[in-house]
Parts: structure tokens; sequence; C-alpha cells
């Protein structure tokens, strides 16, 4: 694959840590010790600011704007797009010792250590400034975003010197004088400004979407100090000034603290008034001296207790990837827990602006399962999400002149922000994984009331739009979609796509059993959904016949999948022997030359044999696997995890842990080299289904949970934690047992299938013979 890992950071089970300052990486660290709470995300970058390169983002799940792209003369090509804006600064720093400013780019310093604690959840940065003026200024800066009390943030600064006194002159601001990391823009309308004896408050709105954002901010610190309002340009802070001393013997003295306590409070809809939100935050910065900075930090700890008690996977004896994988679960849980169901998943969550904030099909087939056996409400969330944008999807649909309701391709506020049509008109993953995620998400919830609500008419909506965009071919034997592109996006306008019928297909399928059950259980609930959707008995007979005549190119002989019409034929090219200097591709061959080939970008045909593994043969899985595998060339960050746990199921050793090698670490090391525009979120979720429906041989998709476990010959052991029908299941893989237990009260027993045979858990301990190894013959029995 033509990738190398940049190792930089120190090894640690529990933490990310980077010592010495080295600027050239410094736009790569920003991204890696990113903080996030759901709500909002800020960059790690350093409060004080320096004159290396820099992106200092800090973002609101929600927030964006807007541009025009220039008009063409085709009907269903977007003429706008959207995007996340960088918003409100408010980490805004700046230190003076004897005059002299902190810049970490020009100024003497020592001991420089940063550090993400992933057991606290929250930033720390310690360092010693070599002062002109002489003494040795120590500094500790803390950060952390409120997990529970969404628009909180927290900044400490501690501060101590040694070998003189020196004046410290301290800025803290809030400031919407932000530039978006593409254009250098900035985008924002100071509305309001008020100081406070301890604090201030600043609001502005986007420029376009009227979106308002309040920033407000508190102080607490020691009584000798002289404090000075500062104004700037839409900013509002104050000035803290005072005087540190030496020990008696000109040794490191005491340590002042400032703490700032912040509220960012931002109104999604467009235009909204300012008052309200004004009003709103200053009842929530009010609200934050009904508890001390030190409560606030203990609640933090303790939510993070909690997170690792259901969520934590341990390896022993693999150091790395332990840390790596521990990062992961980390920046997942930052970057969503089901705080508010009209925030989503960007494909760089809230850590940089690639992608432009936008969440894709990815949400529901790679990260739901990670909160599917998490975090269930924020599953269902991920969904009600989707089904607040069913009329943007049903107006997409219109554009491309379709029924239905048509999820675009690239997203922030439900409208398709993707500008290329290749994608945007030809790509229906995004509609087909929704209805994916809505029965991924009632298997394994039985939440019937989301299944037969909102889940339903989702479901009437997308199948009408498939309807309507497939097509019956000539002598109407057959029913699938024309001039498309499916999750390869090396081929496009072709025809019948084997992902994407074979999605279409149980996407009929699925809709027809729940509107039967529906019917059968509540008939008024189904004449209601009938009446709102203008559903009638003759659809439901169109979507059936649709499902029952798809065109799935599949060869009986060979037990392999086409993965397009024409596939078979298309020029063969050795992707072993593309230079490495070719890469990424996008960047190095024409576009057109990407398309002449059979090439593969991503698994396609291996994508919905995943999905719906239970539907496949053993034999079916590696015939296709040993067919396509040699043609895709992982161009997505995507790719590899999926063909690990296919090679782990077919005991290819080498294949399975080479395909992981980089699973945990894609950011940690910087394997694509570009984890300076943000982490690689959706990537960050394969990580934990490589290890769990790997290494684990979790499959999910039928009506009991399978389980196979192996063990990788370079770990001593492995557990990992699930949460299912509200139990939490601890799995335990060593060379002398496999173990299923629970520390829960199990009310309603359920069963599990592990390694062929079926068990019922009780909440008594499940232990079986060693588990099997895989090694460089391929797995065995231990």
């Amino acid at each position: 694959m033509g990738k190398y890992a940049d190792t930089y950071f120190l090894c640690d089970p529990w933490n990310i840590i980077e010592e010495g300052w080295h600027p050239e990486r410094n736009l790569v660290s920003e991204s890696v010790f990113s903080l996030g709470n759901e709500y909002m995300g800020v960059r790690g970058y350093a409060e004080e600011g320096c004159g290396a390169e820099s992106l200092r983002g800090s973002y609101l799940n929600g927030i964006y704007e807007e541009v025009q792209l220039e008009n063409n003369a085709y009907k269903g090509i977007v003429n706008k797009t959207h995007f996340m804006v960088n918003a409100v600064d408010w980490l805004y720093t700046e230190i003076r010792a004897a005059g002299e400013l902190l810049d970490m780019a020009s100024s003497e310093v020592s001991g420089f250590r940063r550090v993400l604690d992933m057991k606290q959840g929250r930033l720390l940065r310690m360092l010693d400034w070599h002062t002109r003026a002489g003494p040795v200024v120590h500094i500790r800066f803390t950060r952390f975003l409120n997990m529970e009390q969404a628009e909180e943030g927290c900044q400490e600064i501690g501060f101590s010197v040694s070998g003189g006194p020196v004046e410290i002159q301290t800025v803290l601001a809030n400031s919407f004088n932000t530039l978006h990391g593409g254009d250098k823009k900035n985008y924002w309308r100071l509305e309001k400004r008020e100081w406070f004896p301890q604090g201030a408050a600043v609001q502005a709105s986007t420029l376009k979407t009227g979106q308002q954002v309040f920033s407000g901010f508190t102080l607490e610190m020691g009584g000798n100090v002289r404090i000075r309002r500062i104004e700037a340009e839409k900013s509002a802070g104050l000035e803290v000034a005072f005087v540190l001393e030496p020990s008696c013997g000109g040794g490191q003295g005491k340590t002042e603290r400032i703490i700032k306590r912040v509220i960012n409070l931002a109104d999604k809809k467009r235009n909204a008034p300012a008052a309200p939100v004004w009003e709103k935050g200053l009842d929530r910065l009010a609200s934050l001296h009904s508890r001390t900075y030190e409560e606030t930090a203990l609640q933090q700890l303790e939510y993070w207790r909690r997170v690792w008690e259901d969520a934590d996977i341990l390896i022993e004896g693999d150091e790395s990837n332990q840390q790596g994988i521990r990062f992961c679960i980390f920046q997942m849980y930052q970057t969503y827990h089901g705080q508010d169901p009209s925030n989503n998943i960007g494909a760089k969550g809230l850590t940089g602006e690639a992608y432009n904030g936008h969440t894709f099909w990815d949400t529901e087939t790679y990260c739901l399962p990670f909160y599917l056996f998490s975090n269930l409400k924020a599953a269902r969330n991920l969904l009600e999400y989707r089904y607040a944008a069913l009329d943007a999807a049903k107006e997409r649909a219109r554009q491309l002149d379709c029924r239905g309701s048509c999820y675009p391709v690239a997203t922030l506020n439900g409208e398709e922000g993707c500008s290329l049509w290749q994608h945007a008109s030809l790509q229906f993953q995004a509609s087909t994984a929704v209805a994916y995620g809505i029965r991924h998400y009632a298997g394994i919830s039985g939440d019937r009331e989301f299944l037969l609500g909102s889940g339903a008419e989702m479901l009437v909506e997308i199948s009408r739009f498939l309807e309507s965009r497939g097509a019956w071919n000539n002598d109407g034997a057959g029913f699938g979609f024309y001039a498309v592109m499916g999750p390869d996006e090396f081929h496009m306008m072709v025809n019948h796509n084997c992902y994407t019928n074979f999605l279409a297909k149980k996407t009929f399928e699925y809709t027809g059993q729940v509107l039967a059950e529906l019917e059968a259980g509540s008939p008024e609930t189904y004449a209601a959904l009938c009446r709102k959707t203008g559903l009638d008995p003759e659809e439901r007979k169109r979507f059936a016949l649709c499902a029952e005549k798809m065109i799935i190119l599949y060869d009986e002989e060979t037990g392999l999948f086409e993965q397009h019409e024409g596939y078979f034929n298309l020029p063969h090219i050795e992707i072993s022997k593309i230079p490495v200097s070719d890469f990424p591709l996008y960047h190095h061959w024409s576009y057109d030359r990407i398309y002449r080939t059979d090439m593969i970008k991503q698994p396609d045909v291996l994508m919905f044999l995943f999905l719906f593994r239970e539907d496949f043969s053993r034999e079916v899985i590696k015939r296709n696997y040993e067919f396509y595998e040699p043609r895709t060339i992982h161009e997505s960050s995507l790719s590899p995890s999926i063909h690990s746990i296919f090679a782990a199921e077919l005991g290819k050793y080498e294949e399975a842990f080479r395909f992981f090698g980089f699973a945990t670490r894609m950011d940690l090391d910087n394997y694509n080299r570009n984890t300076s525009e943000g982490l690689h979120t959706t990537s960050i979720a394969a990580a934990w289904m490589n290890i769990v429906y790997g290494f684990g041989g979790l499959r999910s998709d039928g009506d009991t949970l399978v389980f196979n476990p192996m063990l990788p010959e370079q770990w001593k052991a492995y557990e990992f934690r699930l949460r299912y029908r509200d139990v939490r299941i601890r799995v335990r893989v060593t060379p002398e047992e496999l173990s299923f237990s629970t520390g829960d009260r199990v009310t309603e027993p359920f069963s599990l299938l592990i390694c062929g045979k079926s068990y019922c858990f009780d909440g008594t301990e499940i232990t079986l013979p060693p588990a099997r190894f895989m090694n460089e013959k391929g797995v065995s029995e231990a």
C-alpha cells in the first residue's frame, strides 16, 4: 500500500505524549491533540499562538456557511455548497514577561511537553521560558471540554518563576476574528459584547446563514492582580498582570493560577434573532458559579471512568496498538456520544476543515456499529439526524428527477454539499446506508417504536427513490441501476453496480417486512403512515417486484459477483507495479486515467458481503476476496479494515495483520501524510471494527450475535467490551481460554453463537477451550 509509519509520539497506554518542540510537526500535533465533546471541538494549537504553521481551529457542530458555485446549465448539479466554519477562538491568550512576548517559534524554550490524557479527557502542555530579562518562567497549560454540560470549556494556566522576580501580563479573550483554514477568510459579524469585573462576553453571527454564537468567560485567580479591559476586532478580553516571585534561594517559586471558564452557546437556526441567544448565554455563564472548577474537573474524570469501564479494549503484548486503539475509542466519544440528535459525524470530526465538516455514508456503515455496542442513545440519534433531514432528501430526489428521498453524498445541513456531479448524482450509498442503519439498529436494540415510526417512514421514502431511480431492462425481465457509481470510485457511469443493486434489493425487502409487521400489529399506525407518505398497495407490490427481479451479477460456476456490468472485461493492471511516487493517484494521474482499468479504490463487492455476511457461505467470501483483493489499491483509508476482517476470517494471517498494521495508528503515525488536515474519524471507527469484527469475529447482521475469536500471535491476550441488551459483555481471548462474562445482572438471557455453537448467556461466565491462533500458515487450533 506504499504507506509507512512516521513515528513521533511516545508510546504510553493512556497518554499521547510529545516531547520537545518541533515546529515542522505542529499541524499534525494540533490534529492529534484535538479535544471535542460533540457540541464543540478545538484543535490542539498553542493558546498563545506561535510563528510556526498553525490552524487555530475551533468548531461548533452544525455551525456552517454557504458559498455559491459557478452556475452551470445542467439540472441536478448543485450550484451551492456549505462548510463547517472556523468559529470562536475561546482560548486566545497573549503572555508577556517583562514586556517580552512568548512565541514558541522565536522565544527560547526548553522542557516542552504536550500530553493528551485519555483517562481524564484533558490536554496538558508544559514549557520553561528563558526570558531575555533573565528569569525562567515555568508555564503549565490545561484545557478540557465538559462532556456533560457541553457548552462549557475550561482553560487553566499555571505560572511560576526561578532566577528572579518578573512581571507577567496575560491577555485572555474570546475572539471571532478567526480565519477559515482553506480560504483565510473571516465569516463572522459582530453582534454584541460586554465586559464584567472578572469576565467578558461577545456574540457574533455567520455572514450568510445568520447563525448566532454567544461566547462568554469568567476568570478565577489570586487577589494580587491588576485587570484591565482589552478591546480588539470581534473580540472581548481582559489583561491580567501580576508579579511572580522565585523561592528564597532563587529556585522555582509558588505557582499562580489563572482559570478561565467559558460558555459557547450556538443557535443553529438560520437568521436566528440575537437577543434570546445573548440572554441565554448570560444565564449559562452565571450558572457556572453553582460548582467549582475542581468539581467540574472531577465530573470530567468520572465521565471518562464510566466510558473506559464500558468500552475499553485491552491488548497485552502490543503497546503500540494498545495506545492506538484507546486513542480511537477516545476520539469516537469526543466526536459523538448522542448529546444532540441534530449533530452528526463529519469525516474529520471537529478536528479540521477537510471534507468541509460533511457526513458521508461512512456514518451508518462504519461508525454506527461502535455506538450500537456502546451507546444505543447515540446510535438512535444518528438515525434521528437522518429523519430530520428527510424533507431535504426529498428535495434532492426531485432535483434528480426522482421521487421519494435521496440522501446526499456529503452534507452538514441535510442538503447536498458535494459539487462533483459524478459523486452527487451517481452515488446512492448514503440512501441505502440509512436503510441499512435502520435495519442494523432495530436488530440490535429491539427498538420497535423507532422502527415502526420514523424508521418505517424513511424506508418508504428511500424505497420510493430507489424504484424511481432504477429501471427495467429492455425486455422487462430484470430491474437494476444504470449510470451509477458504487463505493469503488474508480469506475463511474456503470450499469448494475453489484453493491448498489444488492443494497437496493435488501432495502426493498426489509421495507416490505417492516410494513407487513406494522399493518398486522398496528393497523391504525400503518394507515397513518400511508396517509402521510401516499403509500398504496400497488406501490408496495412494485417494491416487492423490484426486489424479486433485481439484477445481481453472480456467476454460479466461479462463485464470483461481477462488480458491475462489463467489469470482468476491463483491461487489467498490476497495481503492485505502480510506482510509490504516483500516490496519491488523484494528484499524479489525469482524472480520466483512473477509470480505464480494473483497479479498485476500495471494497465494493466485498463491502456488501461484509454488511450481509450471514447471507453468504465462507466459500463465496473466499473466492471473491481472492479475486478482488489483488485489484484493490486502498486509496481510501476505509479500505484496509474490511480486507483485514475477511483475511482474519479466512485464516490469512499475514494479510490480516498487514492490513490491520496501521489501523489504530493511522493518525498517530501520520500514515497518509495528511493528519495535519484533521483526524480520519471514520477510519478510527474502522479500527475498532478491525479488532471486534476481525480478530473478535463478531457478526451482527443476523438474529443472533456471532463470535469466532482468534488470537494474533503477536499478542499475549486481548479483551473487548460490548453493551448488548443493556448488559456489558466482556470478551477475553488468551492462549489458554476464551471467555464471555459480565458484572451485570441479566434479567432476560439471550443466545450467543460462539465458534459455531449456541450458548444461552444468563450472566454465568462462558469459558471455552483455547482460542484459535493466527500464524503464518493460517488459522490453527491452539
